[in-house]
């Protein structure tokens, strides 16, 4: 991937004259994730300086304000991905899960302003983002009580409804942000999953996460665990088995990633020279061939099971339950507060095809959480709100 070339101008905070804008160098950027302050604003993975590495098609450019963002004085960062619209010079910008930033800074312009200005400079006619706040909460035990026929997540009451989350959405909107695919449970206007499924590790113990599982999901580990299933971290010399396997799931679970094998080895590299082991590869075998294969990604603490992948035959012996058990132990292990399976659908009907990966998570019985999900704005102009309404339109027709 190309990186974009920006000047090295520095843009004030509005209200603050003492915290600017910049372009940071990935070394500044990843030692200010690395650091307490930093670490505390929980960044995913898709905002790391690697995820640049992985996007073909996009050219990235890595942002940061503080008192001297050149010198690693920072307060926030932001990865973001810029995509040519065909035929013009101007861009979209896309922040996936991003900026890094404190949401729960009621000043939000003061940061935020300073980054519309810059990407409005760098040729952007619009932005999209992500912000980071929950949404809101519920729990497996609630949601497997209110399963039925037509039932969806917006019938239920939430176990928890966040409060900086109600409050980011509002800031947002008072300010001509558009939620993406709108304010119902629905998350198809957005790229990354609005509703993911986690589960909580700090403060409890192995024996505390066993207890935690449904009896199905111990029933069919300790199945596993006595058919001989093996569970071991792979290397990038078994992802075309990985994704021999992800083709077989796709086509048996009916959904399509278009994902190509080139995607996760590039992934799997770029990740893992940020740093080693972010992402592993993690195999199921069964009187030595691979049933099932699974990746998980950490970022500081938080980890996230992002693809998994299983065979059509011997499913009798759960691998993919071995599996996850093995993940969220190691999770467990490594301090991570939280254990991110991904996405979820937002369907309560057990008719419902997508609901069978709803069911399977609630087994583990963490939490079904709802995202601020992703928002959107043109950046200003005539000009600029035609391109951005071509722009919808041309991906309305793709």
């Amino acid at each position: 991937m190309s990186a974009l070339l920006v000047p090295p101008g520095r843009v004030p905070r509005a209200g603050n004259a003492d915290v600017v804008l910049g372009p940071v160098t990935a070394e500044v950027y990843r030692a200010f994730l690395a650091s307490s302050a930093g670490a505390s604003l929980g960044a995913g993975f898709l905002q790391c300086p690697s995820w640049a590495e992985v996007k073909e098609g996009w050219r990235a450019q890595l942002l940061g304000w503080g008192p001297d963002p050149a010198a690693g004085r920072l307060t926030g960062v932001a990865l973001v991905l810029l995509r040519q619209f065909p035929g013009t010079r101007k861009y979209f910008a896309y922040l996936p899960e991003g900026p890094v930033a404190d949401w729960s800074d009621p000043g939000i312009d003061g940061w935020l302003t300073p980054l519309l200005d810059h990407l409005r400079r760098a040729g952007a006619f619009a932005v999209r983002m992500g912000p980071s706040p929950a949404y809101r909460r519920w729990d497996a035990a609630l949601l497997k009580s209110r399963t039925g026929a037509g039932h969806r997540l917006a019938d239920v009451l939430a176990s928890e409804v966040d409060p900086l989350g109600t409050a980011v959405a509002e800031r947002l909107r008072a300010r001509d942000w558009r939620r993406c695919g709108g304010d119902g449970t629905g998350d198809d206007g957005d790229a990354q999953p609005r509703h993911v499924f986690q589960v909580p590790l700090a403060g409890r113990t192995t024996e505390d996460l066993w207890s935690g599982l449904n009896q199905e999901w111990r029933r069919n580990i300790r199945r596993a665990q006595k058919e001989g299933v093996e569970v071991v971290v792979g290397s990038a010399a078994e992802l075309p088995e990985f994704y021999r396997l992800l083709d077989i799931t796709e086509r048996r679970d009916g959904f399509r990633l278009g994902r190509s094998l080139a995607y996760y080895e590039r992934q799997y590299a770029a990740l893992n020279a940020e740093e080693p082991g972010r992402m592993k590869l993690y195999l199921a075998r069964h009187h030595g061939e691979i049933l099932a294969a699974h990746t998980m990604i950490r970022v500081g603490r938080r980890v996230w099971y992002q693809t998994g992948a299983s065979a059509d035959h011997r499913r009798e012996v759960r691998p993919s339950n071995a599996l996850q058990w093995r993940m969220l132990l190691d999770a467990h292990a490594l301090g991570a507060d939280v254990y991110d399976m991904r996405g979820v659908p937002s369907t309560l009907d057990p008719d419902e095809r997508a609901y069978g990966l709803l069911r399977w998570k609630l087994g583990t019985g963490g939490q079904v959480v709802e995202t601020l999900g992703e928002w959107e704005r043109p950046l200003g102009g005539t000009a600029n709100q035609t391109l951005y309404r071509a722009f919808q339109a041309y991906l309305n027709r793709r």
